[in-house]
């Protein structure tokens, strides 16, 4: 009985993620190649998973490669001239190998944005948001489940996103660059929850402490988001691989989709 359950939920895997290839092929064949055993990622949507989704009472969001498509703080570096040697501080941070504030300090040190050079940024380069993203936060919220950004890029990029998609401001948890009197680059909020390793953690306690919820799910791509459910301030942490797979991910994500159009399906199930 056990071999025959084993087999039947690995065939489920399997078809859960050939089924997304067509949508995001770049992304599947990465999963493909960086998966030895598929059968160990957690493509299978189990009963548990399920109910603790549909009966959460707030979904935090990544929001770079989860929530929007885009890398925004290597997409500013990039338009900013630096994009190579910021990309690869990006995916050491993402990856978990070096201390996210020193990345962030190093990232933004690199960079030297200025006031200006980020309001021609955000006319420049609208969000691109997820495939099927508008459609899950009118769902969850129509829902009574509140949704949170939980990000470590910047509240300047992040917040006009939030507005366009009804989520209040003060469900935003990002990081927030500082400019001089001359708007030149000034640092950044230290403050912030997010601007550390621990910080999604942290403020997901928070956002729990604050609104008195019990059970909350984090959904995104990064070590920085899959934190939140190991240090057991998430519940559930749904890992995202439609835009980039990290293996460490799907290996140890209580649930691993690549199409957002999979949460929507399993919220409306019956």
């Amino acid at each position: 009985m056990h071999a025959n359950l084993l087999a039947r939920n690995s065939s489920q895997a399997a078809v859960a993620v050939h089924r997304c290839a067509a949508r995001h092929p770049r992304a599947a064949r990465s999963f493909m190649r960086s998966t030895t055993q598929p059968a160990s990622c957690s493509t299978v949507l189990t009963p548990e998973v399920s109910h603790l989704l549909r009966t959460a009472e707030a979904v935090c969001f990544d929001v770079d490669s989860t929530f929007c498509e885009d890398e925004s703080i290597d997409e500013l570096a990039a338009y900013l001239g630096v994009g190579e040697q910021v990309a690869a501080l990006t995916a050491k941070a993402m990856g978990g190998t070096v201390e996210f504030k020193d990345a962030l300090r190093t990232r933004l040190g690199v960079m030297q944005p200025t006031r200006a050079a980020l309001d021609a940024f955000l006319r420049d380069h609208p969000h691109r948001v997820t495939r099927g993203i508008p459609e899950l936060v009118a769902l969850l919220r129509s829902r009574g489940q509140e949704v949170f950004l939980v990000s470590g890029g910047f509240r300047q990029i992040i917040h006009p996103l939030a507005e366009a998609l009804g989520i209040p401001l003060s469900h935003v948890f990002a990081n927030s660059i500082l400019f001089d009197a001359d708007g030149k680059y000034a640092g950044f909020d230290e403050s912030e929850f997010t601007c550390r390793s621990g910080g999604k953690p942290a403020a997901i306690r928070h956002i729990k402490e604050k609104y008195g919820y019990d059970s909350v799910v984090m959904v995104g791509d990064g070590a920085t988001d899959m934190e939140a459910r190991l240090e057991g301030a998430a519940s559930l942490f749904i890992g995202y691989g439609g835009v980039v797979v990290r293996k460490n991910i799907a290996e140890k994500a209580d649930w691993y989709i690549m199409d957002i159009q999979q949460l929507i399906d399993a919220l409306q199930k019956h």
